[in-house]
């Protein structure tokens, strides 16, 4: 009930996309990934696995701030959203070689794949949830029902 209550009072105190909890899930896991995965790949990676790892992780919280500003329009921020979800599973694929092939701070690597599966299916319910809202007939709203029965007396 306490949860129900905290993720009431948040859907109704959003104000930006920081306020998002899979924003702060992203963003915390790009500055996991820059500084104690990125950072201890050999040089060899250095323009392979690091740059797709540092790209990806960087462009997952950076998309959704992009689409969370074009959130009126319903196809644009929902291309955000899917690209977005696209540079989770791209981390966590390079994660997992990460993890397989170098053998960097295998738990890690495994607690930071898991923090992008997450956010790839709280993308995905958002994306979900924005979408279902954006289609609904506004003649059907609760409030929009009452305004119009309270018309027609």
């Amino acid at each position: 009930m306490r949860e129900e209550n905290h993720s009431l009072h948040m859907r109704m105190s959003l104000k930006s996309f920081r306020d998002l909890d899979v924003y702060q899930t992203l963003y915390r896991a790009s500055l996991l990934v820059m500084t104690r995965i990125v950072a201890a790949l050999p040089q060899i990676e250095r323009f392979d696995l690091a740059d797709q790892l540092r790209r990806a992780s960087k462009a997952a919280p950076r998309l959704l701030a992009e689409g969370y500003a074009k959130k009126h329009q319903r196809l644009g921020f929902q291309k955000y959203l899917d690209d977005a979800m696209a540079e989770c599973n791209e981390c966590i694929v390079c994660l997992n070689h990460v993890r397989d092939i170098y053998r960097i701070n295998p738990e890690l690597c495994d607690e930071l794949a898991g923090m992008y599966d997450t956010a790839a299916r709280q993308l995905f319910r958002l994306a979900d949830a924005w979408d279902n809202f954006k289609t609904r007939n506004p003649a059907t709203t609760p409030r929009d029902h009452t305004r119009r029965h309270t018309l027609n007396k």
